[in-house]
């Protein structure tokens, strides 16, 4: 049986992809890994801001970790967002 805590769990993954831009900074970091946010924001000419929320949202979703580097943050793809580019490309 379901419980609302997993329902919810299954929203927040949806949500996660719910936009053009994450599924394009997926592609991007499937790519590229371990780039960071200002590569990121370079590679796809999208404001910075703009790219830290997104990514803030795919990691919230478990699609993307964070790296650590001194100042430097780098981004990586995790299995479960190559899990789900794989799913989207079921539904082209």
């Amino acid at each position: 049986m379901t419980t609302d805590k997993s329902y919810y769990q299954l929203e927040r993954i949806v949500k996660g992809v719910a936009n053009h831009r994450r599924i394009e900074i997926l592609e991007l970091l499937k790519a590229n890994p371990e780039l960071s946010l200002e590569s990121i924001s370079k590679k796809l000419d999208v404001n910075f801001k703009t790219i830290s929320e997104h990514i803030k949202r795919l990691a919230t979703a478990g699609f993307v970790i964070k790296r650590y580097e001194g100042h430097l943050v780098r981004h990586k793809i995790t299995i479960r967002g190559l899990a789900i580019l794989k799913f989207l490309r079921t539904l082209e």
